[in-house]
C-alpha cells in the first residue's frame, strides 16, 4: 500500500538590507505554497505600519493579509486559537518581533514549514540575535542584495540617513537606503 507523499518541512530565510526584495520573495513563496493547497498563515510585526496595518506589502505594492504580533507568544496564541491545521508559517520583518526564534524553531520541529523575511543586521552593524539564532535551523538562506544608490554596486547593508538612538525604527526610503560595503561606515573600517 502506497502512503501519500508528505512534504518535508522547510525553514526558509530571505535576508538582506532594505529594498532588496525580501518581502517580494516571501510573498512569491507563499503564493507557491497556496497553489500547492497548503494552509498558510502570515504574520507581521505590530510596529510595522508603513504601507498597511493589516497586510504585508512590498515596496512595489504587492500585498497579502497578515496577523499582527508583538512577540513569539502572540504567534503561539493565534495558532492555538484557530480551528485549522497550518502547514506554513510566514513572517515578514522577523527582526521586529520579540522572542521569534524560539517560537519558529519549535514550530519547525513540530513539522511546520517556516518562511521569513528579515534584516539580519541593523543599520549600525549589530546582529539581530533572533535572526542569528534561526539561521542554523534553516534549510535555505537567501541573502538578497539591493542596489547602492551611491555606487550602483550590489548593496548588502542598510544605511540610516539620520542619526537616532533607536536600533529599530520603522521607516522606508525617507529613513533608510541600501549601501555597498565601500559606502557604509559601520561595514567598511578600512578608512575609504
Amino acid at each position: 500500500m502506497n502512503k501519500p507523499m508528505q512534504r518535508i518541512p522547510e525553514f526558509i530565510i530571505y535576508c538582506g538590507p532594505m529594498f532588496s526584495g525580501k518581502t517580494s520573495r516571501l510573498i512569491s513563496t507563499i503564493d507557491r505554497f497556496q497553489y500547492q493547497n497548503k494552509n498558510v498563515v502570515v504574520f507581521k510585526p505590530v510596529m510595522d505600519e508603513r504601507y498597511s496595518r493589516t497586510e504585508v506589502v512590498t515596496h512595489s505594492g504587492k500585498k497579502i493579509n497578515a496577523q499582527l504580533v508583538k512577540n513569539g507568544r502572540d504567534i503561539v496564541e493565534y495558532l492555538l486559537s484557530i480551528q485549522e491545521d497550518i502547514d506554513v508559517i510566514a513572517v515578514d520583518e522577523a527582526f521586529m518581533i520579540e522572542d521569534i526564534a524560539d517560537t519558529l524553531i519549535d514550530c519547525f520541529r513540530h513539522g511546520k514549514t517556516i518562511v521569513i523575511s528579515s534584516l539580519q543586521l541593523s543599520a549600525t552593524g549589530n546582529v539581530f540575535e533572533d535572526v542569528r539564532d534561526m539561521m542554523p535551523w534553516a534549510t535555505k538562506i537567501e541573502v538578497c542584495s539591493a542596489v547602492c544608490p551611491v555606487s550602483g554596486l550590489d548593496a548588502y547593508y542598510t544605511h540610516k540617513k539620520f542619526s537616532s538612538l533607536d536600533e529599530i525604527e520603522v521607516g522606508g526610503s525617507d529613513l533608510y537606503e541600501p549601501r555597498a560595503w565601500f559606502y557604509h561606515d559601520f561595514m567598511n573600517q578600512s578608512g575609504e
